[in-house]
């Protein structure tokens, strides 16, 4: 990403007080530009909105994306140039126990937002993001292209997939005409991973929270084949695109991956061992339970066309990831400051792009 580009951006951030919007809002701030933040408050405790202390320098506006009243005052209030939609309920197990809250929250919350949008005359470019899990999965070991079908075997999934449906209605319907053309895309992005995420039922998180404890580490499905990459890999691609966006936005308002290469795509138990090297000590063992909720074996994407259209590609290997990743959380639970590994993490992230 392009920092002079941001510098005195006026971005509103949905979902900036969650793992991915902290990250977000803590390089933004530190190209220079004026984020204004909405969303609930953050749904763990501890939090990296919170141990970061990202509030600071910003404007944050505590708010639920369902309530469509408040989020376009919010919106209208803070007159951005461009608009990034992070807010959801991101969690596959958790959208099995609450189906109606995981459906309100992707898939109403985007049409809040986006009518949000339509009312807010400043806007120029809209950026949702949405999922890898939004294809129909069906267990292809090559990656999915961006024309493959929406699909979701689970409420998390098919909402992912039903928000990509709407982004491309409301884009068609509204968005497209003359002069009240805005730049609206979508970005999927493969398993995101990094410091100060606490979620509940990801992997990282579970394995930190086992080892800091001295406890073993249970993890479902060892086999499992993921699109690993870190936070900030993801977040470089959104905002080149947006970038593009801004200054072309009829040639890159579509859909985009933003995946890791092949390499990267790594069995759960081959993260976990080398989580444990990084670490330094700490052991995990496999959870069998039969009446677990299904769960996609394999998923990669193919982000040939942000390779060539925007000359995006991944730098950070994954193995040198989990390698910041432990530092970071060994500076959590040592008592460091972790804003500023945070801080200098996006700094030697930009350094390596640059490079």
């Amino acid at each position: 990403m392009n920092s002079s580009f941001w510098n005195g951006k006026k971005v509103f951030v949905t979902g900036h007080t969650g793992f991915k919007g902290s990250w977000l809002c803590l390089w933004l701030k530190k190209s220079g530009a004026d984020v204004v933040g909405y969303a609930l408050e953050p749904s763990t405790s501890p939090s990296l909105f919170h141990v970061a202390d990202v509030e600071k320098g910003m404007n944050s506006i505590i708010g639920d994306i369902r309530d469509c009243e408040k989020l376009g005052r919010a919106l209208s209030e803070a007159a951005p140039d461009i608009v990034i939609h992070m807010a959801a309920q991101a969690l596959v197990r958790y959208s099995y126990e609450q189906p109606v809250e995981t459906y309100e929250v992707n898939v109403m919350g985007t049409v809040n937002l986006l009518e949000a949008v339509r009312s807010c005359k400043s806007v120029r470019a809209v950026l949702v993001v949405t999922s890898d899990k939004c294809y129909e999965n069906r267990e292809w070991v090559w990656g999915y292209r961006e024309n493959e079908p929406m699909g979701g075997h689970d409420p998390y999934s098919s909402s992912k997939g039903c928000a990509e449906l709407i982004v491309s209605a409301y884009r068609n319907s509204f968005f497209n005409q003359g002069s009240s053309f805005v730049s609206i895309a979508s970005a999927r992005a493969g398993n995101v991973i990094g410091g100060g995420d606490w979620s509940e039922d990801r992997l990282i998180p579970d394995l930190v929270r086992a080892f800091s404890s001295n406890h073993s580490a249970r993890i479902r499905n060892p086999n499992a084949i993921r699109p690993w990459q870190h936070v900030l890999e993801a977040l470089n691609g959104y905002l080149i695109l947006i970038e593009k966006m801004h200054s072309k936005g009829e040639q890159f308002s579509e859909g985009w991956n933003f995946g890791p290469d092949d390499t990267d795509a790594k069995p759960v138990s081959w993260l976990a061992d080398t989580l444990v090297s990084h670490w330094g000590t700490g052991q995990w063992s496999t959870e069998t339970n039969l009446n677990a909720p299904h769960e996609a074996y394999t998923l990669r994407l193919d982000s040939s066309k942000a390779k060539s259209k925007l000359h995006w590609t991944p730098t950070l290997k994954l193995e040198l990831a989990l390698k910041w990743i432990a530092e970071w959380y060994r500076c959590y639970y040592d008592g460091g400051n972790v804003k500023a590994l945070s801080e200098n993490q996006i700094e030697a992230f930009q350094n390596q792009v640059n490079s």
